[in-house]
């Protein structure tokens, strides 16, 4: 029988063993703690207001410069981070519930419970996901617990695939086969052989879902449906500085600078996992 190898061992070979994939993650390490622990760095908060002085450059008071309320740029794109991390981890923790459950069912099932699970899989692609995340908003409202499972409902559906996929595979093995012979029942053998063996092409397809997660999260802050003020993210900063990046363009340079990094990270780190899930 052969045992399920250590997913998080694999990837942490695999991140060493590259240097640009080691370089991202410690560069996103940084970032990510840096916005964990944002009110440690900037105890006055992301609220915290000098209408006297306004709009100002960056500074040695102000790195980062100051908005047209005269709150410090710094705090709120590291409070900013906080928010569209969380909606990044939390709503890809959403979408893998709902994935790995239903492509593991599917796959398991066979047949013809099967093939209708997977065409009711390709009849939901064919929806524009982002139009149908903007009608949960307007009609349910516009809270952040909402944006988790309206981006998490919509982005399940490529976990679901790769899930189902996983699953086929781990099922033809040999060590499987011979659970049956032995009698193993069909949840033993789904929560002692099959998952295990399915982790890693699931975090491989966890780690490129939250960078795109968080890109639908600033799309929907930047059409002005997501995250709502004075709550920053940084698909709202970037949306605010866009608008006076004439007049002040450290408004716009900076949450797109984290942003931007932070994204290229998190893809980096997912395209070296996914190889590594498919040798």
């Amino acid at each position: 029988m052969t045992p399920a190898a250590n997913p998080i061992k694999r990837a942490a070979q695999r991140l060493f063993s590259d240097n640009l994939t080691l370089s991202c993650a410690i560069v996103l390490a940084c970032i990510a703690l840096s916005c964990a622990f944002a009110n440690l760095i900037c105890p006055e908060g992301y609220r915290a207001q000098d209408l006297q002085l306004g709009i100002s450059a960056p500074s040695m008071e102000h790195i980062f410069g100051t908005d047209s309320l005269g709150r410090d740029v710094f705090a709120r794109v590291l409070y900013g981070g906080r928010v569209s991390f969380a909606v990044g981890v939390l709503a890809t923790f959403v979408a893998v519930v709902i994935g790995v459950a239903y492509g593991t069912v599917s796959a398991m099932a066979g047949g013809r419970i099967d093939a209708f699970m997977m065409r009711v899989v390709d009849v939901i692609y064919t929806l524009p996901f982002t139009i149908f995340v903007i009608l949960l908003m307007v009609a349910f409202g516009r809270s952040l617990w909402l944006i988790f499972v309206a981006i998490g409902a919509v982005e399940w559906l490529t976990m679901a695939r790769i899930a189902r996929a996983s699953a086929l595979e781990v099922k033809s093995r040999q060590f499987v086969e011979a659970a049956k012979v032995l009698g193993q029942s069909r949840t033993g053998i789904l929560f002692r052989h099959i998952l295990p063996n399915m982790l890693t092409p699931i975090f491989a397809c966890a780690a490129l879902t939250v960078p795109s997660v968080m890109m639908l999260e600033a799309f929907l802050s930047f059409l002005g449906l997501g995250v709502q003020a004075p709550l920053p993210s940084w698909g709202s900063l970037i949306k605010d500085g866009a608008e006076l990046m004439e007049d002040a363009p450290w408004l716009l340079v900076f949450p797109t600078l984290f942003f931007s990094v932070s994204l290229f990270c998190l893809n980096r780190i997912g395209e070296a996992l996914s190889e590594d899930a498919g040798k």
